[in-house]
């Protein structure tokens, strides 16, 4: 099977004319994670917030796992956080007892412990309100222009697309996701979960692709679903009429796009007999996730930022500044605001390849 490369998703304002360069140190890319609750200060799970710097988010569970002896799917996290960055997340070790740690003597390589607090419950995967970014462009070709542009994604929003991180190095995920669902057992249940996600957001990404070379992104086609802004709930208008695209163009609502599953697509009329085109063009993704359990879901096609800031440096260079929900990518929004240049992928490159020589 031919995928499309995820450069040659479709823009929704064009390609970026302005280059530069991103992460050309690790605190040129900093995330700060928000929860949508604060820790009780009491229960069975011990809460340790982390400052980390060129270091994945595994790499410090695994280790948190070691430092308590327990096992490794004792502790949780959120979500997984970029390497090539300083971030700022949770962690969760389920410790029953009241016994109080101090945490001093638990030394991680790139990391700081900023602080532990006792939670009634588990640190669930997405649990997540959101994550604010804070992102340093480097040898900018043309700040004036960067700025109406980034002006421009803040007023309009941009495609929800699933960042390429999701489906690996050349796209590899989507390969495994195949011999997944041509027999291959994956006894690895983070991996399998993996390969299945980047099948699922490879049509998704494909959706929006297509409805944006359609002229179909912010205009609805008949039989559209949509979101509310800021939740997840879903209605299908009996009529697309000015008020729907009154609510569009103030983002109050949003269009969805499938998350491929089992069950009925939630759309009619033009969009279900456009969504229904993706069975036939990836009979294997779609069979596959449907047989692994999945079901029809629903995801916004328009990503709107929010709390959106510049700030132009002495230097050559620019940091934005924005929160993004749960689940959405800063790359993504990068990808539409400048054509950058990842320097981390040098480093790792350049790692790899030193791996190989010794």
């Amino acid at each position: 099977m031919t995928f499309l490369s995820h450069d040659s998703l479709a823009y929704f304002l064009g390609k970026p004319v302005v280059t530069a360069d991103l992460r050309s140190k690790y605190q040129d890319f900093k995330v700060f994670e928000i929860l949508p609750f604060s820790p009780t200060n009491e229960g069975e799970h011990l809460f340790i917030e982390i400052e980390k710097t060129g270091t994945n988010t595994v790499y410090v569970a695994r280790q948190l796992a070691k430092y308590f002896g327990v096992k490794e799917n004792l502790v949780t996290y959120a979500g997984l956080k970029d390497r090539f960055a300083v971030t700022k997340q949770w962690f969760g070790v389920h410790l029953p007892g009241k016994k109080e740690y101090d945490l001093s003597d638990c030394l991680i390589d790139g990391v700081t412990i900023l602080q532990s607090v006792r939670h009634n419950k588990k640190l669930k995967t997405g649990a997540l309100l959101g994550n604010k970014f804070e992102i340093t462009l480097r040898n900018v070709t043309d700040k004036e222009e960067l700025l109406n542009r980034y002006d421009q994604v803040i007023k309009k929003g941009i495609p929800n697309y699933f960042g390429e991180q999701r489906f690996g190095i050349e796209q590899g995920n989507l390969d495994k996701a195949l011999a997944l669902f041509d027999g291959q057992k994956v006894k690895d249940k983070k991996k399998r979960g993996m390969y299945l996600s980047a099948a699922r957001s490879y049509l998704f990404n494909y959706s929006v692709h297509q409805r944006i070379e359609n002229q179909h992104f912010d205009v609805p086609m008949g039989g559209d679903v949509f979101m509310l802004a800021g939740t997840q709930s879903i209605f299908s208008p009996d009529l697309i009429d000015e008020d729907i695209f009154k609510r569009l163009k103030e983002q109050d609502i949003d269009i969805t796009a499938t998350m491929w599953g089992a069950g009925e697509l939630k759309t009619t009329a033009s969009t279900h007999e456009f969504e229904s085109k993706l069975s036939q063009l990836f009979p294997e993704f779609c069979q596959g996730l449907a047989k692994f359990g999945l079901k029809q879901e629903r995801r916004r096609i328009r990503l709107s930022i929010t709390q959106a800031k510049t700030t132009i440096n002495d230097d050559n260079s620019v940091t934005l500044s924005f929160i993004l929900p749960a689940g959405c990518y800063a790359t993504t929004v990068l990808r539409e605001v400048v054509n950058y240049q990842d320097v981390s992928e040098r480093h790792v490159s350049a790692d790899r390849l030193n791996r190989n020589n010794q």
